[in-house]
């Protein structure tokens, strides 16, 4: 069983993979067969704990992850799987967080990744066995009062990242963040190609965050339409608003369109009134009704890098060449 008793500890066994990168939770898309393919390509795989419905399917998930990744490292002891992880909602409006909470401590998940809020109780419950904590952060003042509280470290969710995401450039979210924490930290924002993954290390990030490139593989839980989509877009067809959840994020203009609302004149929402299920297009009678992320789909700016839909272990082989080959341009 992973466990990573420390920061350090952590650290050093992400350095020992095949590729500095963490796969983002992604709603709907990631479940047991994506995550399973990340972990043994080399790369860290995770996903939303509440993607496994009803409730009780998530101790199934983790059952079956975690029988599969220790036996593909009984067969293949010099290239063993990569951990893996789950995301937690901790905003007061996820009902399921104490019943999910309980099935990672049960599970010892290795890696527990939490967003929308901090707090203590679900820190120590992952501390209890010697799990890790990494925080959703997009800006300076969520990081310090993340680390105030006590998580090992933190993802910085730049411009451009898909879903969920905040407005600062990575340039100077990652540097601000590097003058008062040397732990743990990760980049996210429009990273698709192993140049970015490169990129992101010099700015001072340990790990690469990466989620539209995994919507576009054979594993993702995703529509045919939905990879298409992917694969045909590029950074202009990406919309920043807050309409369909109450907190600003990025989709693909083409899903709202599909879904007869206009991307540019979608009204703001209450961030009070957050829900991850449905929005109406603020009209009245018959107004659509539609539901973020089985009808608009969440990608990143980066989506101008993804050219087909393939299978995992393919996709990280095309971003390690691209790193391989990135590094040796710099040193040539």
């Amino acid at each position: 069983m992973t466990s990573f008793p420390s920061a350090a500890a952590f650290l050093a066994a992400t350095r020992k993979m095949r590729l500095p990168v963490l796969s983002a939770p992604l709603f709907i898309v990631s479940q047991p067969p994506l995550v399973i393919a990340q972990c043994k390509a080399g790369v860290i795989g995770s996903f939303p704990a509440l993607n496994a419905r009803p409730a009780e399917k998530l101790d199934e998930w983790l059952t079956q992850i975690e029988t599969e990744l220790a036996a593909w490292d009984e067969a293949h002891p010099g290239s063993p799987a990569a951990p893996y992880a789950v995301n937690q909602i901790v905003h007061r409006s996820n009902g399921r967080l104490e019943h999910d909470l309980a099935a990672c401590v049960k599970h010892e998940v290795p890696i527990v990744i939490t967003s929308l809020g901090v707090r203590p109780e679900v820190i120590d419950a992952v501390h209890s066995y010697g799990g890790i904590i990494l925080h959703d952060v997009i800006n300076v003042v969520h990081a310090k009062k993340a680390l105030e509280k006590g998580v090992d470290g933190l993802i910085a969710v730049a411009a451009g990242a898909g879903g969920h995401a905040g407005t600062l450039s990575p340039f100077a979210l990652i540097s601000e963040i590097r003058r008062f924490f040397d732990g743990p930290l990760i980049l996210s924002g429009a990273i698709a190609n192993g140049a970015a993954v490169l990129a992101a290390r010099a700015l001072g990030a340990d790990l690469a965050y990466i989620g539209s490139a995994f919507i576009a593989t054979e594993e993702a839980n995703a529509s045919a339409a939905y990879k298409d989509a992917i694969v045909g877009s590029e950074a202009g067809d990406i919309v920043y608003t807050n309409f369909f959840t109450g907190v600003h994020g990025n989709y693909l203009r083409s899903s709202i369109v599909n879904s007869g609302l206009d991307p540019a004149n979608l009204p703001a929402s209450d961030p009070s009134k957050m829900d991850f299920g449905t929005r109406n297009d603020g009209g009245g009678d018959g107004a659509q009704v539609v539901k973020a992320w089985r009808d608009i789909w969440g990608a990143g700016q980066g989506v101008g890098s993804i050219d087909a839909v393939v299978p995992t272990q393919a996709l990280v082989e095309r971003l390690t060449r691209e790193y391989e080959a990135s590094k040796a341009r710099l040193v040539g």
